[in-house]
């Protein structure tokens, strides 16, 4: 859309230096790219809906019982997914279908899941609003202040965004299950979990239990 406008604008500009019957046809020319750019914009919109709408149902069928049925989990060491970038969640499904990454409960949805039905749920989760489970603690200031001293020297930013919310492949770290994200930490820090690179088993090697327990309230904690 963006494009299609910057062309018309330049058509038009164009067209003031042309003769009567050109400056016609070139804002004509303007008029008709701007239209297309429009058009196109919306089938994409159009589009988009649509597979969001197919993740809904897929996401009401086969994920809600365990990962809330707006996102926001409500089981203990189960991720909230709301919000989270629609690559990332596509790369973890298709980890899981591939069986690159072990979490039996996942296998076993991710099993046969052809990529166009791992892009609607995708869709689908990227486009709820985010926001903490219920269930989540009060805050303890101590421990929250702990983790977020550890943030710049740990580089989270770099990888997760300086606002937490991922990006792309990367995930939304703030509002997440608190007990989630500690165990996730561990796993990495200790060799039993890989992502799509090792740059978190490097950005975790060295934190003591206490140090994640910390990271882990402070990243909950954010909204």
């Amino acid at each position: 859309m963006r494009l299609a406008g910057l062309l018309a604008a330049a058509l038009f500009a164009a067209a003031v230096a042309l003769p009567a019957a050109a400056q016609d046809a070139a804002r004509g020319a303007a008029i008709s790219a701007e239209r297309s750019g429009a058009a196109i914009s919306a089938e994409r919109r159009g589009a988009a809906i649509s597979a969001e709408r197919r993740g809904a149902a897929m996401a009401a069928e086969r994920c809600a019982a365990c990962h809330g049925e707006n996102g926001r989990s409500a089981m203990e060491g189960t991720p909230s997914l709301a919000g989270q970038p629609a690559l990332f969640v596509t790369t973890q499904m298709i980890l899981f279908r591939e069986g690159l990454r072990q979490v039996p409960a996942m296998t076993a949805v991710a099993e046969g899941m052809a990529d166009g039905t791992i892009e609607d749920l995708a869709a689908h989760f990227a486009s709820l609003p985010p926001g903490p489970p219920e269930d989540r603690r009060p805050r303890d200031e101590a421990l929250f202040a702990a983790g977020q001293a550890l943030i710049g020297p740990r580089n989270c930013a770099v990888c997760h965004l300086p606002t937490l919310t991922g990006r792309e492949q990367v995930p939304r770290l703030i509002g997440q299950r608190e007990d989630f994200l500690e165990r996730t930490m561990i796993e990495y820090r200790d060799g039993l979990r890989v992502g799509a690179d090792s740059q978190m088993n490097g950005a975790v090697v060295g934190l003591t239990d206490a140090q994640i327990a910390a990271l882990a309230h402070y990243l909950s904690q954010r909204d």
